[in-house]
């Protein structure tokens, strides 16, 4: 079975680990999903940084934020969010932190998942 193409959105400067934590999970032999592309660090000139992110979400099957407890104000992420949304994509969000909660969604960025190996797997099977 094909795996889904995932791009993961997440607040570069203070969730670097979260989205190292979830590429590591594609890794695993019977992950259902694989990680396309991720957040670029907004260093590259506005356009062409927005270029970039929005041909990598273009190819995604499933756009998915990471949610750390700063991640709502994470510009770059809200961006993230406005281009998946642009392009119709399925969204959703996963709490990164044990201590997180639903108060650290983002509009419009699709359901809150905790991250556990039973929900990656039923959200990207």
């Amino acid at each position: 079975m094909a795996k889904k193409r995932v791009f993961v959105s997440f607040d570069y400067d203070n969730d670097k680990g979260l989205k190292d934590l979830f590429v590591g999970q594609a890794r695993k032999p019977d992950s259902p999903f694989e990680v396309i592309d991720h957040s670029l660090k907004e260093s590259q000139p506005e356009s062409d940084w927005e270029e970039k992110a929005k041909a990598a979400i273009s190819r995604s099957q499933l756009f998915i934020v990471m949610l750390g407890s700063r991640t709502r104000w994470a510009s770059g992420v809200l961006k993230e969010v406005r281009m998946a949304n642009e392009l119709s994509k399925d969204r959703a969000q996963i709490i990164g932190r044990r201590h997180g909660n639903e108060s650290w969604r983002i509009r419009g960025a699709g359901r809150v998942y905790k991250w556990n190996w039973q929900n990656l797997k039923k959200l990207l099977g």
